[in-house]
């Protein structure tokens, strides 16, 4: 979500209304993201989409079918959760201690599977956040926003192959040219790794030496921008079937 639907933080009349759009085109549209359980909440409650993955793969909420409520789906189950985030939280406090310049990202509060830190910008101070949180035998990752760690074995990858399967009955090891998928940043290189329609918006050129497989096509726009031609073309390919 962060920077490939929105752009410098915001999110546009014109992706939303791409959103909209796919939808109403009966394409299902599922953002796949490392932002708190909170914003994804709002968005399974509120956007035109048919899903979120969050927290890096911690978590999927979705619309109920009845109501205005939420569905929500961990990747652990709900005792193993629990432990799991008072051992987080006990974590984030060991680093801020050892690494007084360490800042939580200012949505931890939201959270639910993993801990956020804000991007510091020296290079060695990023270094020994990093250092710390693998330290801590926690799984991490690093976006445009957050240095982000959790505890269990999944990324983005392996939780929308869970999902995709258990909900909408695709099996992405057998049928992955289904899905198209649209990144920007570190924490997407398992998806262009193994989805073979990739897409990566043009701001993900500033990591592309961080990504082992670069996406298979870049947009001309940024962020948002981006990720609303990609919607024209899938749009577009759905009318030519017709």
């Amino acid at each position: 979500m962060d920077e490939t639907l929105t752009y410098n933080g915001r999110l546009s009349s014109e992706t939303y209304a791409a959103l909209e759009q796919l939808q109403t085109a009966g394409v299902k549209v599922i953002p796949v993201t490392a932002a708190p359980a909170g914003w994804c909440d709002q968005m399974a409650r509120m956007w035109p989409i048919d899903g979120v993955v969050g927290e890096n793969g911690g978590l999927f909420f979705r619309r109920a079918s009845q109501g205005h409520g939420v569905e929500r789906y961990f990747w652990h189950e709900e005792q193993r959760r629990l432990s799991m985030e008072r051992e987080l939280s006990d974590i984030g406090q060991h680093i801020k201690q050892v690494l007084p310049f360490a800042t939580f990202a200012d949505d931890q509060p939201f959270r639910q599977t993993s801990l956020a830190f804000s991007q510091p910008h020296d290079p060695a101070e990023r270094d020994a956040m990093l250092a710390a949180l693998k330290a801590a035998s926690l799984n991490i990752t690093v976006n445009n926003l957050w240095i982000l760690g959790w505890i269990g074995e999944y990324d983005k990858l392996s939780m929308s192959r869970r999902i995709l399967l258990e909900h909408y009955d695709l099996d992405i090891s057998i049928d992955s040219d289904a899905v198209l998928y649209t990144g920007d940043s570190t924490n997407d290189a398992p998806m262009f790794t193994f989805f073979r329609h990739s897409v990566g918006v043009s701001t993900v050129s500033r990591f592309l030496n961080q990504i082992p497989q670069p996406p298979n096509w870049i947009t001309v726009g940024p962020g948002g921008r981006g990720f609303v031609e990609a919607a024209r073309v899938v749009m577009a390919a759905r009318k030519l079937e017709t």
